[in-house]
């Protein structure tokens, strides 16, 4: 249904909606309590020795934990569990790290970078994660793992990209628009009453003026300096060895290879057999885990029925989470 002006509508109305939303609701989480029922119910073969059904059950707990993260890094906008942002990733991540069985995690990466905030909450969470838990981690990179994407692959044990992988793209941006002959045309002036001459650095109603520029640039610098050393770190090269290579230019994966910043070219299968292999598992097809995802994709479901049902139209993509910038410092790839 279209969304209503809840002006518009009787308190009955509103009533029957919310009844509606509230029986749909109620039918889904049935469905997916049944659907976790189901799978936990594993059928014992007849017959079948009970040490060697102990052991192959004790066997297929080991597993590779997999997230994916896709699109631009940003924070979350509501908070929700099953949204697609930063700290959902991150918990995502130790919610796997803390799943009894799990050996090693996958990270899949298709993403040109983010917010500095938003991608250094994930980095902190891998290396916290490696370290209490002792898990390795495999950064997969997809059509393109640039600026933050590569930051968060910097973080993992190995890194394994398509041969036509973008990547690289090692940087900081703070882009500011200067709006002054637009707004001059308009006839719309703005006039700021402020606490300080700094207060509207990066107004787009007037010009940058060199004190300012040499501020931003200053901390363009020292969140430059971040990335560089958090590569510096993870690829175990120097400062000196990173800084040629990171000058925001991106590199394919067969480069990135060359020029060691990737370990290996390969698949996602490549890929999780090397993140079993780290994390000590034997069997020749290692299981995938990743019910966090599916369970999260499952309620985000549930949450755009429920919406449409009340007549609320669908969950609106804030303009940073399609590709656009948000105010701040960002690693991110633009030419994404």
């Amino acid at each position: 249904p279209a969304p209503l002006d809840p002006q518009q509508l009787s308190p009955r109305r509103v009533k029957r909606r919310l009844m509606a939303s509230i029986v749909v609701l109620h039918a889904l989480s049935l469905l997916a309590a049944a659907i976790l029922v189901m799978r936990a119910k594993e059928p014992t073969p007849k017959g079948a020795d009970k040490k060697a059904l102990l052991s192959s059950l004790a066997a297929n707990k080991e597993s590779v934990g997999w997230v994916s993260i896709r699109g631009p890094i940003m924070a979350g906008e509501t908070g929700r569990p099953w949204e697609r942002g930063a700290e959902q990733w991150a918990r995502r991540i130790e919610q796997l790290a803390e799943t009894k069985g799990v050996k090693a995690i996958v990270l899949d990466i298709n993403s040109p970078g983010g917010s500095v905030g938003a991608v250094q909450e994930i980095h902190s969470r891998i290396l916290r994660v490696k370290k209490e838990k002792n898990i390795p981690f495999v950064a997969l990179f997809g059509d393109v793992s640039a600026s933050g994407g590569y930051y968060l692959g910097a973080a993992c044990d190995k890194i394994v990209a398509h041969p036509g992988t973008l990547t690289g793209s090692i940087g900081v941006i703070f882009s500011v628009a200067n709006l002054e002959g637009l707004f001059n045309k308009i006839g719309l002036k703005q006039d700021p009453i402020k606490s300080g001459k700094h207060k509207d650095i990066g107004s787009p109603a007037r010009p940058m003026t060199a004190e300012e520029r040499q501020l931003l640039q200053a901390m363009i610098d020292d969140t430059y300096g971040q990335f560089v050393g958090a590569v510096a770190e993870g690829r175990k090269m120097t400062v000196e060895e990173v800084k040629p290579l990171a000058d925001g230019r991106i590199y394919t994966g067969t480069q990135a290879l060359n020029l060691k910043l990737v370990d290996q070219l390969g698949d996602s299968k490549d890929a999780l057999m090397l993140a079993a292999q780290l994390g000590g598992i034997k069997d020749a097809k290692p299981k995938v885990r990743r019910d966090t995802e599916r369970m999260s994709d499952l309620f985000e479901m549930f949450e755009t029925k429920a919406r449409l049902t009340l007549g609320l139209g669908p969950i609106t993509i804030p303009l940073a989470n399609l590709g656009g910038q948000a105010p701040g410092l960002h690693y991110l790839w633009t030419g994404w």
